[in-house]
């Protein structure tokens, strides 16, 4: 759907699923649910303060990038606010007019609910506010695409933001837009697992810095990170590009050269969670110029062109 001028935004917060995500991409899969009981029982643990600390969610980074589509008319956050994981970002949250529903899991370990409670909320807002053209939906289940494809039926843009890694494919793809929260300005990338754990003196330092691969442009054109991108979400991006370039020149003459940004939109549309910034580089262009074995540039003043290269 046309973005409209006068946009207005709902933004809604699975925030256990957020922070469950950011933990286990910080520490390692599935840490939460091996420290869940020492942070349950002693939240004020040195260890445990100290691995909290770390895997601090960065509130103000969510709803600053939210607010860019346009005015928030609501954001709702759904949470055992009870719980001391959950409790130290009240306040934050309370700040930036956030509302907390309150959820309580039927038992010590069982989901709290936030999935339906959201999901009904967010339909009936819809019908309630005729004039909101966007839904922001902060989660990673795919419990989450019944949601997002009934928005998108309703007329509304749907935007999606979750955890590298712990995001279902399913909902990206069900957004019109998805954003990884590892990629939202002011956010650092965490440390991989390995460089967390602590250095074995046995082991030489040029082993633990073996997975870097070196690429073909400078440092002014990729995004120095310790999180390297797959082989595979690059080798995914190229695929996209080529498909959205081929469209292009499918809609128009076959050489004519196609705007840059009118691909980028192309590319998302095929694939929302695509984002150059993710994949390690600054800008779009930056992103054009190291597939320049398939995508051939044109800069001209301000304006940006690129075609299909010949092969």
């Amino acid at each position: 759907m046309a973005e409209p001028q006068d946009t207005r935004v709902a933004v809604y917060l699975d925030f256990d699923n957020i922070v469950i995500s950011w933990y286990d991409r910080v520490h390692g899969r599935n840490s939460y649910s091996k420290d869940r009981q020492r942070i349950q029982e002693n939240p004020a643990d040195a260890e445990v303060a100290e691995r909290l600390s770390r895997a601090t969610i960065d509130v103000g980074a969510i709803i600053d990038y939210a607010s860019s589509f346009g005015t928030m008319v609501l954001t709702r956050a759904y949470a055992d606010w009870s719980s001391p994981v959950n409790a130290e970002y009240r306040s934050q949250l309370v700040a930036r007019a956030v509302d907390l529903v309150q959820l309580f899991p039927a038992a010590a370990y069982a989901k709290n609910g936030a999935d339906i409670r959201l999901a009904v909320d967010a339909v009936e807002d819809m019908f309630r506010l005729p004039d909101l053209t966007h839904v922001v939906i902060v989660a990673g289940d795919s419990d989450y695409v019944p949601l997002a494809q009934r928005c998108k039926r309703l007329g509304r843009y749907v935007v999606g933001i979750g955890v590298a890694g712990s995001t279902a494919k399913s909902l990206a793809a069900a957004c019109d837009e998805f954003e990884a929260y590892d990629s939202l300005p002011g956010v650092a990338r965490p440390q991989a697992a390995a460089e967390q754990a602590q250095p074995d003196p046995k082991k030489p330092v040029k082993q633990a810095q073996a997975p870097r691969k070196s690429t073909k442009q400078g440092p002014a054109d990729v995004v120095a990170e310790k999180d390297e991108p797959s082989t595979t979400d690059q080798e995914r991006a190229t695929a996209t590009l080529e498909r959205a370039l081929r469209l292009g020149h499918d809609k128009s003459d076959a050489d004519e050269w196609l705007h840059s940004s009118a691909v980028k939109t192309q590319m998302r549309r095929m694939d929302p969670s695509f984002s150059e910034k993710a994949l390690g580089y600054r800008s779009f262009n930056a992103f054009l110029k190291s597939r320049a074995d398939i995508a051939e540039l044109e800069e001209t003043g301000h304006e940006r062109l690129v075609r299909l290269r010949e092969v």
